[in-house]
């Protein structure tokens, strides 16, 4: 084995610091697509505890493949991905479904529960800003009188699961008037890690890469994954800032323009592609539009400059899932030494 003195050897870590600044707003939650637009219930016998007809209406605005729409009634939330609370006596357990107009083809799926109604279809792409309605029969109401909410999501599944495509939160009132107040909080999903499973953020593992024994014939790679969403009308940035590898004074050249990798010749350097040349990284994926930055967008060409923005949106994005990679060359007279480096990726929404 090698003595220290006669290696260089890379150590890699990655430190996630959060922000919040002003007119900006950092908030890792379940992301959403699109908000449905006019959207409606209307109860046919509001009083408590009978079975009645639920007409429920809105305006679908992905032009996406739909192949599930799911109605979850609860009695504290409208927001989609908070905790929902099954209100006392309702039940759709017994629902039946009448009609449907605007995106059509749907039967009530088995998974549906009490409190939760699932129309499936083989899954089919209705045209953008389509409107839509279902008529629920057997629909029994809650057996206290109060404002209760409807929660309205489409999917591309045929069963309700994965990532939702269009969304929206209803109010309605059994037994009395009601004052219906609405919110849509702003979010920022974000997160990092050596490995994550499309699209969860609690799936994230690793913040820590060894490069192994560098050497001037060997190019030397790793890799960071980084999913991203927003809701932000303005959509988000993602910089990267940090040093190149270091050993005391003694440093690994960072490609401040975009180069391919050359064996023994100094280079330290990343990018959000696949690349062939070393093979290392992936493209992106997910139903997101937000772009990687120029000069890291390219396959098997490299580059880093702390505080570039790497990748960004204008708009508010679905999901987007990120593979870094980052390569090492080193020249013949580099000097020994253990060479680290902690990068910060920053996420910023603007709302």
């Amino acid at each position: 084995m090698l003595s220290r003195s006669k290696i260089a050897k890379g150590v890699f870590s990655l430190l996630l610091l959060p922000a919040l600044l002003g007119g900006v707003v950092l908030w890792s939650y379940h992301v959403q697509g699109m908000q449905l637009q006019t959207r409606s219930v209307r109860i046919a016998d509001s009083q408590a505890g009978v079975a009645t007809r639920y007409n429920i209406s809105f305006e679908h605005q992905s032009a996406s493949t739909v192949g599930s729409i799911r109605f979850q009634v609860c009695a504290n939330d409208p927001l989609i991905g908070q905790p929902c609370v099954a209100p006392t006596g309702f039940s759709a357990s017994a629902a039946a479904l009448n009609t449907q107009t605007g995106m059509n083809g749907f039967t009530l799926s088995p998974v549906s529960t009490a409190n939760v109604v699932v129309l499936t279809r083989t899954p089919s792409t209705p045209p953008a800003s389509v409107t839509a309605s279902y008529e629920l029969s057997n629909i029994v109401n809650p057996t206290n009188a109060g404002t209760y909410f409807m929660r309205v999501e489409s999917f591309a599944s045929v069963d309700a699961t994965g990532p939702d495509l269009d969304y929206g939160g209803l109010a309605f009132n059994i037994n009395r008037s009601v004052s219906i107040n609405a919110r849509v909080p702003p979010f920022l999903l974000f997160c990092t890690g050596i490995t994550i499973q499309p699209y969860d953020c609690s799936t994230a593992t690793g913040a820590y890469t060894d490069f192994g024994d560098f050497s001037p014939t060997v190019t030397r790679t790793g890799k960071l994954q980084m999913l991203v969403a927003t809701n932000a009308e303005q959509g988000y940035t993602v910089r990267a800032i940090g040093p190149t590898l270091t050993s005391g004074v003694n440093t690994i050249a960072p490609l401040a323009t975009a180069d391919v990798s050359r064996k023994g010749v100094s280079q330290f350097g990343m990018n959000l592609r696949a690349n062939a040349n070393p093979q290392t990284g992936q493209e992106v994926q997910g139903n997101g539009v937000a772009t990687i930055s120029s000069g890291y967008d390219v396959p098997n060409s490299y580059k880093y400059v702390s505080g570039d923005v790497i990748a960004s949106s204008t708009t508010s994005d679905d999901y987007r899932l990120y593979t870094i990679s980052y390569i090492v060359n080193i020249a013949p007279g580099q000097e020994p030494g253990i060479y680290v480096t902690t990068l910060q990726y920053v996420a910023l929404a603007t709302f």
